[in-house]
């Protein structure tokens, strides 16, 4: 694997825990299924996702976030591969969520995610190698219920931390909200940029484009080509449309479908460079879930 190609490989798979770490302070819980077949193939990725937290006020405006996210990671792998896939048949991804979140003036607001880490096949005892520490720090200037603008917006600035990335020090995020009008709204950003369209407050379709993907580690590594495989990584890029319908202001069903543009499935050493590609084929991609939301 070159030099570029880790670099954007890591680049993605900081994106898509980001776009996590955000939605953990704000999602008190969730329940996601996630699939994309290999093409010309009859290998699949699904994943189960579950999530909830639970806020504790501790003064006006401020509030301690506690919780836990299960991703289970299914990999139905049918194909004939030089090697025995057992072992990678289940991925689970176990996080701890603890975040703080206070107000510094009427339209600011800080947030910041501890986000401790198990990923990792769990066919034996968790050890040191299946855990990775996440977090950051994110300033929010909301002015979205603001009745005195005519076009509400929201700006998130953050710095954000990921031991999976290799990078030894926090990067910068950013994402900006506006609602345009009663019918249009758009969002810029990584991991997803979107342009959304209201039929109602409770209905909405969007077109978007957004990162997804995971990184985690194999307890029982597998030797391919004389070489040992330690890890393994999804990161996938893509472009669809989806729809919301709010039940009410805060329970949310949604549905996303699409195509990747980028996918790439891996097996990796403990370096983690590239030892085997399961899968670069762009695919099709469904997401579906019901979220309850602050």
């Amino acid at each position: 694997m070159t030099t570029k190609s880790c670099t954007i490989f890591m680049l993605l798979f900081f994106c898509f825990t980001t776009h996590t770490v955000l939605a953990q302070l704000t999602d008190l819980a969730r329940l996601e299924y996630s699939f994309i077949p290999k093409s010309n193939s009859e290998d699949q990725y699904t994943r189960l996702r579950a999530l909830v937290n639970y806020p504790i006020k501790t003064s006006e405006d401020c509030y301690l976030i506690v919780g836990a996210e299960y991703n289970r990671i299914i990999l139905n792998i049918e194909d004939n591969y030089p090697f025995d896939t057992s072992a990678l048949e289940t991925i689970n991804i176990i996080d701890l969520n603890i975040g703080y979140t206070f107000k510094t003036s009427e339209h600011w607001r800080i947030g910041l995610k501890a986000n401790p880490r198990v990923a990792s096949t769990l066919i034996d005892k968790i050890t040191f190698e299946d855990v990775f520490l996440n977090g950051g720090i994110f300033a929010i200037h909301d002015r979205t219920d603001d009745e005195s603008l005519k076009r509400p917006y929201r700006l998130i600035l953050g710095l954000t931390y990921n031991a999976t990335t290799g990078v030894p020090f926090p990067l910068p995020f950013i994402s900006y909200y506006r609602r345009v009008n009663d019918n249009w709204s758009f969002s810029a950003g990584v991991p997803k940029s979107n342009l959304k369209y209201f039929f109602n407050e409770k209905s909405m379709m969007q077109t978007f484009v957004s990162l997804d993907g995971y990184f985690a580690n194999l307890q029982r590594p597998l030797v391919i080509n004389d070489q040992e495989v330690d890890h393994i990584s999804l990161s996938v890029a893509v472009a669809g449309i989806g729809y919301e319908y709010c039940f009410t202001k805060n329970l949310v069903a949604y549905a996303y479908t699409g195509y990747t543009f980028r996918l790439n499935n891996v097996l990796r050493d403990n370096n983690r460079d590239e030892v085997f590609k399961l899968d670069d084929i762009n695919a099709f991609y469904l997401r579906t879930g019901l979220k309850f939301k602050i």
